[in-house]
């Protein structure tokens, strides 16, 4: 399967470049390329939209995107406003929490949407600073394609609201999935100092369908915004999109010192915490080309560009780890914008999806100006945030060998169940034949001054029994592997020792099912 995103097209840059928030066009000048989409909202007047960490993780600067849709032609998305360049969303249509209610009669108060509606009658809302980003990423999940096709009661009345005793009564069952189909994950980016959560997790699972006469839910139907060129200058700086892969491989040749962004997660963090400036930023995330998923007979390949999200419910669980991996990647405002090729090209020794993708065996894709060359990622990363990429080259896309070993697990060691950093992450993939480790394969981050293999443990599993003796001993090797250190989250002890543990832990929990 292929994306189905349009071609760019051109569009005047500088002062010209638009975005529509509420339903009308507004200029992004005088915005500079560094300006994050929060303070261009606040500048005019929409400060609904709130600045509480500036980095992505509580969730108050919540504004949602109109984006190519996966089971639909558009989906409603809800991003961090903090994090992302007012620039990225030239040519893009916005809501902001005041763009959700519904205008009423001349000089009538605005009719509340759905999701208000509930936060105000279930308590959801105290002093009322998270409140709107805690709306905007309820109003995304509200959208969510195929929410109410199997939801309770909440969902069957055809757009009612649950009542409040059903929806207790059902989350008590499963607590992080409401009667009326709602992913409480939705929230899982979004922090609240005052009310507590269950009149907001209340509030979630008494919204019901959207109704028939709903814009919001009606422009799902149309297909989504153009992806526009973008040569916008301000202040000295710029920030550039171009129509194809190869216009902005040759950009890059030209400007090997730019900065490359999609979802800006971790840029929009250097820019608003670090001060960081960049004479020069180019976009890649609506490059048609970046953002393809094929299922081939041998090899599965995701775009670079391709959100989290989008991967998430395009493979639908068809690769196992990837799906064990995608809840517990930082929260769901995150991976509505962070990608694969972002998260490997920052080289980070403590990102999420290496450790996954050494465990898969994958290999990326890289592309420059004079072509393409595919290098497994066991050999990418050379040292600490440094790899073989080399200037003006960019990670078009992962390929991820088939078949896939059935035996496979992810284990995150965290303060946080999730939206944290990992302390130790280790990704599992086993073949077992017969009681017999075939073949073995465990990626490992946190441990290292890059995400690593963890060779000897694999030779110390490989044609051994899948017995409590041979894991053991494995275990013993596993501890000793990388070059653990000790900081703020975690000694060097104790990250060898839960290194050891994850192999006992996956031993304990598959067991069984290797078995029969």
């Amino acid at each position: 399967m292929t994306s189905t995103d349009h071609a760019p097209e051109q569009l005047p840059g500088g002062a010209e470049a638009r975005i529509t928030v509420n339903g009308k066009e507004v200029p992004l000048s005088p915005a500079t390329p560094h300006t994050t989409a929060l303070d261009f909202l606040r500048e005019r007047g929409l400060t609904g939209t709130k600045e509480g960490c500036a980095e992505g993780e509580c969730g108050a600067c919540s504004v949602m995107v109109a984006k190519p849709g996966v089971h639909k032609p558009t989906d409603w998305v809800a991003v961090n406003a903090c994090l992302v360049p007012a620039a990225a969303l030239d040519g893009q249509e916005i809501i902001t929490s005041e763009g959700l209610a519904t205008a009423g009669e001349p000089g009538a108060m605005p009719a509340l949407h759905p999701v208000q509606e509930e936060m105000a009658v279930r308590g959801g809302s105290q002093c009322g600073y998270c409140t709107p980003g805690f709306v905007c990423s309820m109003a995304a999940e509200y959208y969510r394609p195929g929410r109410c096709e199997h939801a309770g009661t909440g969902a069957e009345e055809g757009g009612g609201a649950a009542t409040g005793h059903g929806a207790e009564a059902d989350a008590s069952a499963d607590p992080e999935h409401g009667p009326n189909g709602f992913d409480l994950h939705a929230l899982s980016g979004n922090l609240c100092r005052c009310t507590g959560y269950r009149p907001i997790r209340d509030a979630a699972f008494a919204v019901g369908a959207p109704t028939e006469d709903d814009p919001l839910a009606a422009r799902r139907e149309q297909a989504p915004p153009v992806p526009v060129t973008t040569e916008y200058t301000q202040d000295g700086c710029t920030f550039l999109r171009k129509n194809t892969l190869n216009e902005t491989l040759q950009l890059l040749r030209e400007r090997p010192d730019a900065v490359v962004v999609a979802g800006s997660t971790d840029w929009g963090v250097e820019v608003n915490i670090r001060s960081r400036r960049a004479d020069c930023v180019v976009a890649v995330d609506r490059l048609p080309e970046l953002r393809e998923l094929r299922v081939e007979s041998d090899h599965v390949e995701i775009g670079a560009a391709l959100t989290l999200t989008e991967i998430e419910r395009r493979l639908d669980g068809d690769v196992p780890l990837l799906a064990e991996l995608f809840p517990q990647f930082a929260s769901r405002l995150i991976r509505n914008g962070a990608t694969l090729g972002g998260n490997l090209g920052t080289g980070s020794p403590i990102g999420d999806s290496p450790p996954v993708l050494l465990a898969l065996d994958a290999s990326l894709v890289l592309a420059d100006a004079d072509g393409e060359r595919v290098v497994p990622l066991a050999d990418y990363f050379t040292g600490y945030r440094q790899s073989v990429r080399r200037p003006g080259e960019l990670i078009r896309a992962v390929r991820i060998p088939l078949p896939l070993s059935p035996v496979t697990a992810f284990h995150k060691i965290a303060k946080r169940r999730f939206d944290d950093i990992s302390s130790v992450a280790v990704a599992f993939a086993l073949d077992v034949e017969d009681g017999i480790v075939r073949r073995a394969r465990i990626g490992l981050g946190g441990v290292a001054a890059t995400p690593i293999r963890s060779l000897a443990t694999e030779a110390a599993l490989e044609g051994k029994p899948w017995s409590a003796e041979t894991v053991e001993a494995a275990a013993r090797v596993l501890r000793g592997e990388g070059t653990p250190m000790s900081d703020h989250r975690a000694s060097a002890l104790y990250r060898s020792a839960m290194l050891g543990q994850s192999l006992l832990k996956l031993h304990a929990q598959t067991t069984e099912a290797v078995s029969s």
